[in-house]
């Protein structure tokens, strides 16, 4: 993967963070968007770890000519601002997850298994923003929702709640004790259900009845069945 950051030092940590893991490596670094591209060209990374802010070029106009490009790199933006408008902003241009730089070591890991293998991640309050953002302006429509709702079995609610909450299926996994390929048949069955055609309508849809914001699954008044 490379590093696209102008501060020196955020490039350091963060390649000190990647390369204490057997599973990345740090392929280049580069100090702006113009240096992503000639860094992308030289190295073909299969990551980028992009910055928003920056000279010369920003990490929006950055990550688009990057996605634009023959066998594109996956773009995670890394940032220290986190509006609603800069999020979309990276998505428009073909980001595929927008995490805060204070996030710790393992959640850095997490997030680039998820988009080593073609995922989308985002900082859950990030997601969180943009859902309730999303459920006001476009109440999901599903016709018969209260027979759609109730078809659901308890573990596809459960699934259904954190996704709201903006877990990707690893963190699902662990929250619930679950397999990775559980999840993914839950997460089908769920949208398959309610006639969704992807997770950020269920996150919406979750919001909307409000899913997000329950007590936790397991948790003391919750049903364990």
């Amino acid at each position: 993967m490379i590093i696209v950051d102008d501060q020196a030092i955020i490039r350091s940590g963060l390649r000190m963070m990647i390369e204490s893991s057997e599973d990345f490596e740090v392929a280049g670094e580069a100090v702006d968007g113009a240096d992503a591209i000639i860094q992308t060209r030289l190295h073909r990374p299969d990551i980028a770890l992009m910055d928003l802010r920056m000279p010369t070029m920003d990490g929006v106009c950055a990550t688009r000519r990057l996605v634009g490009l023959p066998d594109p790199p996956k773009v995670l933006v890394l940032s220290t601002y986190d509006s609603d408008g800069q999020v979309l902003e990276a998505l428009d241009a073909g980001a595929a997850g927008f995490l805060l730089k204070d996030l710790r070591c393992e959640e850095l890991f997490s997030a680039l298994h998820v988009i080593a293998s073609g995922g989308r991640v985002f900082a859950p309050e990030l997601l969180r923003n943009l859902v309730r953002r999303a459920a006001r302006r476009m109440p999901v429509q599903v016709d018969g929702v209260d027979a759609k709702v109730a078809a659901l079995s308890e573990g596809e609610r459960k699934v259904l709640r954190l996704i709201g909450m903006g877990m990707t299926n690893e963190q699902i996994a662990r929250e619930l004790h679950l397999a990775g390929a559980s999840v993914k048949t839950y997460v089908s069955r769920t949208l398959a259900k309610l006639e969704l055609g992807n997770r950020t309508q269920a996150a919406v849809f979750a919001y909307s009845m409000g899913l997000v914001g329950a007590p936790p699954p397991g948790a003391p008044g919750t049903s364990s069945r």
